[in-house]
């Protein structure tokens, strides 16, 4: 069974093709700043032992509808294509940011599904709309009866209890505009808990784990017997954590401050508050962590500033998640800060020694480059792991399993011809 994962950003469009019966990457690829005049498209495949690998060239792309037709044409090319005709993709998943309160698992996309995602997009302004439209591009190049699954980040959050989720602000706020938590990253916590429990053997029922999702974005999430206890994004993907750009949490009454002494507009707020903190904002140099990272070893001070703020409420963020979760049996690091900045690791680590958390040093410097395992020592009390993210895969998983679904209810419909998989 192929299927063909789609992840639609404010202006990009990530992709991969993979055989779901052995959940091998067949090809991969993206567009880039669509809409703008520096588009550009890549692919990655492989084909008859020869590996094709066409990274960022240049390329007109205005919208998601041209961005779709020219992913289609790389893996129908003669020579380096990986499919001879679009009837070999079975399904297609969608990673879509925001599910509100009204999704809470994936769902087969139909017209009233799109019409409620479309309903969302003031929730999700940059990403929801851009999705739908991915979603409609689809059923024009691949066919409406191509079998199209919404993948929600926000899905895996819904666990969340009330006490969790909810703002203590005026409640007609929630009942007028569903003003509560909701959550981001749900597909990278799930993935490397899911990931945890089969290199461990452990019944992920009956664990506890704090997973750190550290990168452009960052979230921090407690998930208790595989349910989400408490999570550090909010409303938006901007609170939480210092990121990139983002600022995370911060006292409320800061934003009218600056606000009525800088003179600024509701939207300028809200730019300088995504764009322009963050270790951005902190550091005056970057909001890349690579570079940001090499100004600190190098002595700048803003820069060591930055990550030391990181440090402090990354400590905050993982002891308050071990309390509410009375324990805690494993932390795990994920996303491109998460995957590669032992050192980032290693200090926030060492507030947990009272915990009984004992890293491997040497496991933890080598631990880098997307490599996967164990960074603690054989007799802490708690394991440590770094677990490279794919959301991606998440996203073909859930698409499998929706699509197999409606397959058993639909044994008649010349859908597509496949065995179900691992029980589903």
């Amino acid at each position: 069974m192929k299927v063909l994962a789609i992840n639609v950003g404010s202006s990009s469009l990530k992709y991969r093709l993979l055989d779901m019966q052995n959940e091998i990457v067949i090809a991969k690829g993206a567009c880039y700043e669509i809409g703008s005049p520096n588009s550009a498209i890549s692919y990655d495949a492989q084909v008859n032992a020869r590996v094709f690998n066409r990274e960022k060239a240049p390329c007109r792309i205005d919208n998601c509808e041209e961005a779709l037709e020219r992913i289609s044409n790389n893996l129908l090319d003669k020579n380096t294509g990986v499919i001879s005709s679009l009837d070999e993709i079975c399904a297609i998943g969608h990673r879509i940011v925001h599910g509100g309160s009204i999704f809470k698992d994936s769902v087969l996309i139909d017209a009233e599904v799109i019409e409620k995602i479309k309903q969302l997009s003031h929730l999700a302004p940059l990403h929801n709309e851009v999705q739908v439209d991915a979603i409609k591009a689809c059923r024009k190049i691949f066919g409406t009866e191509k079998k199209e699954v919404a993948v929600f980040d926000t899905a895996f959050h819904s666990t969340m209890l009330p006490s969790a989720y909810m703002l203590p602000i005026s409640f007609e706020y929630y009942e007028k505009h569903r003003i509560r938590r909701y959550g981001f990253h749900g597909l990278s916590h799930k993935f490397v808990c899911e990931k945890y429990a089969d290199i461990t053997g452990k019944n992920i029922k009956k664990i506890k784990i704090v997973s750190c999702h550290l990168g452009g974005g960052s979230s921090v999430a407690a998930v208790r017997h595989f349910c989400v206890v408490d999570t550090s994004m909010g409303f938006t993907p901007l609170d939480g954590l210092m990121m990139a750009t983002r600022s995370g949490s911060i006292d409320p009454s800061v934003i009218t401050f600056i606000q009525k002494e800088e003179n600024l507009s509701v939207d300028q707020v809200n730019h300088m508050l995504n764009k322009e903190s963050g270790f951005l904002g902190v550091s005056g140099i970057s909001g890349d962590a690579k570079v940001v990272g090499r100004a600190a070893d190098e002595g700048h001070e803003r820069a060591i500033l930055a990550y030391e703020m990181l440090t402090h409420q990354l400590v905050k963020l993982i002891g308050g998640y071990i309390s509410v979760m009375n324990g805690c049996d494993a932390i795990i690091f994920t996303a491109g800060i998460g995957e590669n900045h032992w050192s980032l690791r290693s200090k926030v680590l060492e507030n947990f020694a009272y915990l009984g958390v004992k890293l491997d040093k040497t496991l933890n410097k080598a631990m880098v480059e997307r490599k996967e395992g164990r960074i603690s020592l054989p007799d802490s009390k708690v394991d440590v792991f770094v677990i490279p993210t794919n959301e991606e895969l998440m996203v073909a998983r859930d698409t499998r399993r929706i699509v197999s679904f409606e397959r058993t209810k639909n044994d008649d419909e010349n859908v597509c011809s496949y065995k179900r998989v691992n029980g589903l």
